[in-house]
């Protein structure tokens, strides 16, 4: 720990006397200075089962928890066709989740980004990366690595306590895995799933297993976890990229996904009060992937003859368009003079991306007489990204080949942009060149890592204070590294190759019926590798962090009649070092890539530092047997985004042919965190046998939001070559700004005396951001819905059971780095359905159902024409449906065994 800390204890010391008198207060019966939440191993238990008995626990659970904390359970996790942990905290209130790609992948509470959520792995943090390279390096934990079968639990902390780590805003996610001196012996558990599509029409095997042993003294035990899924997710759509050559895009993307998972735990219990355990988890994600666009240029040849314009939004792009007969291009004139009649382009991305987690953790407890100690030491590491990216293209002016015309009208007036082909737009190998290669240009990699090595004691002393019943301290220290990189392949002699080895039949691109060949992405990766010839770093794509985080805290928790809670504070301190390539005016060396022009060759390094004080007091109010006030009051931060603080300076627009479109972009390491005072107040009223209804208050008041400081017509010694100009706009970000989000949570969970049952619940959020801080100029959370939902009814009985649930958000910002940028994601539902039959007490069948109405995904642009000067793009600006995927129903059949 550095010295620091002895002034954080000073502090502590002199706060905690503070504290101490606002709970004394609070507990004689003043409100509205007290607020609520419980420790760490106090939490309210949301079974994910939804069976009655389960239900009943949970209230009970709840009724005596002084938390505002939900839970997902680890008991029969599966019942709720939800394939990995992001789509079962979906079920939580308050908690939104963002499928990308299918999954769940990322998860906001109570209308925070998916940034302002701190994911923990049994209390510590875990290493994530991302497997696409259009996506910023954020603090976010991708859950799409985490297969639910695998969790013993999940705690969703929705505010803060003092021994809790800092860093979620919106909340902390807590991951509990099962330990094997909580089990029975030789507890075994064995599932098997096969799933299938409306879309992703293949049958995919999804395994998973548990052994847990302990021996007859119960002083050791071993517990083995696996689990595996082999699936070609496919997603159709249609893609809009005006700001290219006016055109729209019919695309499928096909990930072939392959996730492995493996858990494995060891115990010892030496002595009644010692206990110590060893953790290892591993998890893997293969997410190859090609992404095929068929491009319809509508609006490049614009003779009256063949071109109509028959409506303009208020960004000037033409929303409503027909062309008349085909037109076969200018071959001669080609691409440069616009001359390409109505000619189609067609071209797959490949990529090769992975991304694995690996955690290691020992942890040890001892309870002593009147305290007990513990302590963890591990780390966590994960690598990520695209180990490479190839392109293989196909249009006319670019060769002597016969591919498909464009004729037809294009309506753009909704939400989804709607084609309506009078040509035939079907293509085959027919209509390709007979041989091909990759695009050269095209062919690049972009690994990223995520790495931290931590540890942390805790001691809890008894205490006989009055009302005060104990006092917990603890330090804890992360070392902590995140890196990405961006280089380009040395092409030597570019092999020209069948085009037929790199096809396979035909597909449908995108969801109006058209069809294209197929790509083989094996085939495509092993032509471009054996051209590859070295690789070459690209400067500005390099940076690399080093967060170096200490934290000391203190927490006392009362008891007195018909009141409880805790009140404490937290200490954190911060030491940032970033390294990156500056531009400095070195000249280019003979062979190195052009984009690298002025930067350094050697590395440069920035270091900051920070420190904060968070203070926080939970308590809990039982104002009659069946009725309980539970409120808090605390602080919390949510560090600033790792691509924010990497120093590199991005350019754009350089050499690119658009005069005045220069840009650079850099980032702060010395950028502080995100802060937010934050409290809640909350009804739980109790009736019957475990029936419960509930309804909180929650307000969030965030300062020190990252914004956009931009300077215009700035010389930074760099000249385009092809404007002979050194005039850029320079993007620097800074601290500024602040927040609110306020919202109710309201919840029910009532069974019925005949083995029905409902739970309900629905989340108002309230989210105002610094509209500056986006280039969108929109000032809403990112991923926040106003409106949350979840309605599920279920039946059950010894042998049978059968549940519907039904899940839906409203409209919700998403925001990207990279091609995709700033687009508003329509409202959005799921309806789900589970059946189960228990065959005998261990053998059990189920079939599941997953967005059995096919809801489509939505997006469209909803930025105001002047953010276009923030580099907005043209599709995303208002009024225009930028991008929408079919929606896929899919069904799994299921056998498990337990022993």
């Amino acid at each position: 720990m550095r010295n620091k800390l002895s002034d954080a204890i000073k502090m502590a010391n002199k706060s905690a006397l503070l504290l101490g008198s606002v709970a004394a207060v609070a507990m004689i019966g003043v409100p509205s200075v007290a607020f609520a939440q419980n420790s760490a191993d106090q939490v309210e238990e949301v079974m994910v089962t939804g069976i009655r008995g389960a239900l009943k626990n949970a209230v009970d659970i709840k009724r005596n928890s002084t938390a505002v904390v939900d839970a997902v359970s680890a008991e029969d996790v599966g019942k709720f066709p939800d394939s990995d942990v992001g789509e079962s905290l979906g079920r939580v209130p308050g908690v939104t989740v963002g499928r990308a790609f299918g999954q769940g992948a990322s998860v906001s509470i109570r209308g925070a980004a998916p940034q302002m959520t701190l994911t923990q792995l049994n209390g510590q943090n875990v290493a994530s990366t991302g497997w696409y390279d259009q996506q910023a390096i954020d603090r976010s934990f991708n859950y799409s690595l985490l297969p639910s079968q695998l969790i013993g639990g999940m705690d969703v902390y929705k505010s803060s306590q003092a021994d809790l780590n800092e860093g979620g805003i919106g909340g902390t996610v807590i991951v509990k895995t099962r330990k094997p001196l909580d089990m029975e012996a030789n507890t075994l558990h064995v599932g098997a799933k096969a799933r299938t599509g409306t879309i992703s029409d293949d049958v995919s095997p999804e395994l998973s297993a548990l052994y847990s042993w302990k021996n007859e003294s119960e002083t050791f035990g071993v517990l083995v976890a696996a689990a595996t899924e082999d699936f070609d997710y496919v997603r159709r759509g249609t893609e809009a990229d005006y700001r290219w050559w006016d055109d729209v895009s019919p695309t499928t993307f096909i990930q072939e996904r392959e996730r492995e998972a493996l858990d494995l735990t060891l115990q010892a219990a030496p002595t009644d009060n010692l206990t110590l355990g060893l953790h290892v988890l591993s998890l893997d994600l293969k997410a190859n992937n090609t992404n095929t666009s068929t491009y319809i240029f509508s609006g490049l040849d614009k003779r009256p003859s063949n071109y109509t314009c028959e409506q303009t939004n208020a960004a000037g792009i033409c929303v409503k368009n027909t062309t008349k007969e085909p037109v076969r291009g200018n071959l001669t004139a080609g691409w440069a003079s616009g001359a390409l009649g109505t000619e189609t382009f067609n071209q797959t991305w490949g990529r090769v991306a992975e991304m694995s987690s690996d955690t290691y953790d020992f942890d040890v407890k001892f309870e002593g007489e009147g305290y007990t100690l513990s302590g963890r030491v591990g780390g966590t590491k994960a690598e990520g990204g695209t180990s490479l990216t190839t392109n293989f293209s196909h249009f006319a002016s670019l060769g002597d080949y016969n591919m498909a015309l464009w004729a037809g009208s294009i309506d753009a007036t909704g939400k989804q942009i709607k084609i309506n082909a009078t040509s035939d737009l079907n293509m085959t190998l027919d209509n390709y060149r007979a041989q091909s290669a990759a695009e050269s240009w095209a062919v690049k990699r972009g690994p990223n890592s995520d790495e931290e090595v931590y540890g942390q004691i805790d001691v809890e002393f008894e205490l006989d204070l009055g009302a005060i019943k104990s006092f917990k301290t603890g330090i804890r220290t992360t070392d902590h590294d995140v890196e990405k990189s961006s280089d380009q392949a040395v092409i030597g002699t570019q092999t020209q190759r069948p085009t037929s080895e790199f096809y396979s039949g035909t597909f449908e691109v995108g969801s109006h019926g058209f069809r294209a060949p197929k790509p083989v992405l094996s085939a495509m990766i092993d032509a471009t590798l054996a051209d590859v010839t070295g690789w070459k770093q690209e400067r500005s794509g390099y940076a690399a962090l080093n967060e170096q985080n200490d934290a000391l805290y203190g927490m006392f928790t009362f008891e007195a009649d018909a009141v409880k809670g805790n009140f404490g504070l937290r200490y954190v301190s911060t030491e940032v070092t970033g390294k990156s390539y500056a531009i400095d005016g070195t000249p280019l060396a003979t062979g190195d890539l052009a984009q690298n022009a002025f930067y350094s060759n050697s590395l440069s390094s920035t270091t900051e530092k920070y420190d904060d004080v968070l203070p926080s007091i939970n308590v809990s109010f039982d104002l009659t047997d069946d009725l309980v006030l539970r409120t808090t009051a605390s602080q919390a931060i949510s560090r600033a985004n790792y691509n924010d603080m990497f120093t590199a300076a991005t350019q754009a627009g350089y050499q690119d042919t658009v005069q005045g479109n220069e840009r650079l972009t850099i980032g702060n390491v010395g950028l502080k965190p995100m802060k937010a005072s934050q409290a809640d107040v909350g009804l739980e009223y109790y009736y019957g046998d475990g029936n419960m209804f509930s309804a909180t208050y929650f307000v969030k008041s965030v300062n020190n939001f990252v914004t956009n400081e931009i300077q215009v017509n700035q010389s930074i010694g760099l000249v385009s070559p092809d404007t002979g100009l050194d005039n850029w706009e320079v993007n620097t970000l800074k601290n500024s700004g602040g927040g609110e989000i306020d919202g109710v949570e309201l919840q029910l969970n009532h069974a019925f005396d005949n083995g029905f049952g409902v739970v309900v619940n629905y989340t108002y959020t309230n989210g105002n951001a610094p509209a500056e801080s986006y280039a969108d100029r929109i000032g809403v959370f990112t991923e926040s819905s106003n409106d949350s939902l979840n309605l599920v009814g279920y039946w059950e009985n010894d042998v049978y059971s059968a549940r519907a649930a039904y899940n839906w958000r409203s409209e919700y910002m998403i925001r990207e780095t990279g091609y995709y940028g700033n687009r508003m994601h329509d409202d959005y539902g799921s309806l789900d359905l589970s059946f189960g039959w228990n065959v005998t007490d261990s053998l059990g069948l189920t079939f599941e159902a997953t967005n059995i109405l096919k809801e489509d995904d939505i997006q469209y642009g909803a930025a105001e024409a002047y953010t276009a000067q923030y580099g907005m793009k043209t599709p995303l600006l208002e009024g225009f449906p930028a991008w929408s995927f079919e929606g896929e129903a899919t069904y799994m059949l299921g056998v498990s065994y337990k022993y």
